[in-house]
């Protein structure tokens, strides 16, 4: 599978240096850098409509990549786990971390094997997580998590106890070094395969919200609007 240029050049405007990311030998895309931008609205937008982060860090010359959640609080990233976890133990030394938050929104059939792909959009973070400590902003920080996942739901539920905030790790990682990558469009066949008797297009990919599916405790009690109007985080819902 190859991803080529193509049709759907990203144009990234570097005129305001607060719209975007910094360009570092680390951040810039080299492969096919027509689809990249370091635009922060557009990384805020692609980081609000995802659900995991995974979280890249080296840990005893061992690298681990650990699936995460997360929200967004303006220009920092939240990372939510257990203080037993390796990666709060890991990244309460100070190490590098990158964490990337992909979304896959087309299978991309092309007419030779070579050119199929995929649409997506991906950004990529690079920097130093620090822990929280303080039990207030650990608080405020859970909210934000718990929002991310279901807007408005932190206000209808019991907020943690001191006992599960010791249990809880939460990682804050700005947002300060970061690159986005993205694919649009159908494929790029070779002009030699363009007669081919192969049907080629893209096949969209989106997040289906299913039945409801209320536990042996719930009852008769309705689901809030909260719930019952849930939609994929950043999707307008």
């Amino acid at each position: 599978m190859r991803d080529r240029t193509g049709p759907d050049r990203t144009v990234i405007d570097m005129s305001d240096p607060e719209a975007s990311f910094p360009v570092t030998p680390a951040t810039t895309v080299r492969r096919v850098p027509a689809r990249a931008s370091y635009d922060r609205s557009l990384a805020h937008a692609i980081l609000d409509e995802g659900l995991v982060a995974h979280v890249g860090f080296v840990s005893d010359d061992q690298p681990f990549v650990i699936p995460m959640v997360y929200g967004r609080d303006g220009d920092r990233l939240l990372l939510h786990g257990s203080v037993a976890s390796r990666v709060a133990r890991s990244l309460g030394d100070d190490i590098p971390v990158c964490v990337t938050v992909t979304h896959v929104d087309g299978l991309v059939l092309a007419k030779s094997q070579f050119h199929h792909s995929l649409n997506y959009r991906s950004v990529v973070i690079l920097g130093r997580a620090t822990r929280l400590t303080d039990d207030a902003e650990i608080e405020a920080a859970l909210v934000t998590l718990v929002d991310h996942v279901a807007p408005g739901r932190a206000a209808e539920t019991r907020p943690a106890n001191r006992v599960e905030l010791r249990q809880t790790a939460v990682l804050a990682l700005p947002i300060e070094q970061a690159s986005i990558k993205i694919r649009t469009g159908g494929p790029i066949d070779d002009e030699a395969d363009l007669d081919a008797a192969v049907w080629s297009g893209v096949i969209p990919l989106g997040t289906a919200v299913g039945q409801h599916v209320p536990d042996a405790t719930s009852g008769s009690i309705r689901p809030s609007t909260v719930v019952s109007s849930w939609t994929r985080p950043g999707a307008g819902g």
